[in-house]
């Protein structure tokens, strides 16, 4: 499908093609659901950990004798029970990392942009850098875009330094580069901005081709040819 490209002034200067296999897929929930509920367990540290009574400080000795106190038996004064004492079944030290297959993971992410795509909520701007670095003139930018009060991801190709400083005073602005698009940013901000640049490595990168798209459409092609 044909998309405009405008520039940081906001003004349309051209248009780009962006491919339906990416931009107009069908739109999997349930695998976007997998693909975020993954990043956010991968995120996890897993460092968090309770002490058991063999763990925790003191309890050397036995309170006080077996038999004629009339009070309950008692081992040692860092037993569960105890203030002070070991935690039982308490959380360990552990690891939660997800798998997912590359081919899913891809999938979802086509899934995403193509809701962010058909929601109208996907800008393509012809390049996404600065000279040097001034706040001011990216807030002027967005105000340009209609994108004023927004929460905005702005992905480009490349790392720009002076960009990524000037967007880095806004809360409400994230910059990120394409080979690090993920479900949860993409999901996550009102707008998706995308350089030139970013649409034409996310086509190299998440485009479909003969291999993915099944032994179906690898015939289709032979036949063309």
């Amino acid at each position: 499908m044909l998309y405009p490209v405008k520039n940081l002034a906001g003004k349309q200067v051209e248009q780009i093609e962006l491919d339906d296999a990416i931009f107009a897929a069908p739109v999997n929930k349930s695998l976007m659901h997998q693909a975020l509920v993954r990043q956010l367990a991968n995120a996890r540290l897993g460092s968090h950990s309770t002490k058991t009574r063999g763990e925790v400080r003191g309890g050397g000795r036995k309170p006080w004798r077996q038999k004629g106190t009339g009070r309950a038996r008692q081992g040692s004064t860092r037993s569960p029970n105890w203030v002070g004492g070991g935690t039982v079944f308490g959380p360990r030290p552990r690891k939660y990392v997800k798998q997912m297959p590359r081919k899913m993971s891809h999938a979802a992410l086509r899934s995403a942009l193509s809701v962010k795509a058909a929601a109208e909520q996907l800008v393509v701007i012809d390049a996404l850098a600065m000279d040097a670095p001034r706040t001011k003139d990216l807030i002027g930018a967005l105000g340009a875009l209609d994108l004023s009060g927004k929460s905005v991801l702005m992905v480009s190709a490349e790392k720009n330094d002076a960009f990524q400083r000037s967007a880095r005073n806004i809360g409400k602005v994230k910059t990120l580069t394409s080979g690090y698009l993920n479900v949860r940013d993409l999901l996550g901000y009102d707008v998706v901005v995308l350089s030139r640049d970013a649409v034409e490595h996310v086509h190299g990168w998440l485009g479909v081709d003969k291999a993915v798209a099944g032994p179906e459409a690898a015939d289709a092609g032979e036949a063309e040819e």
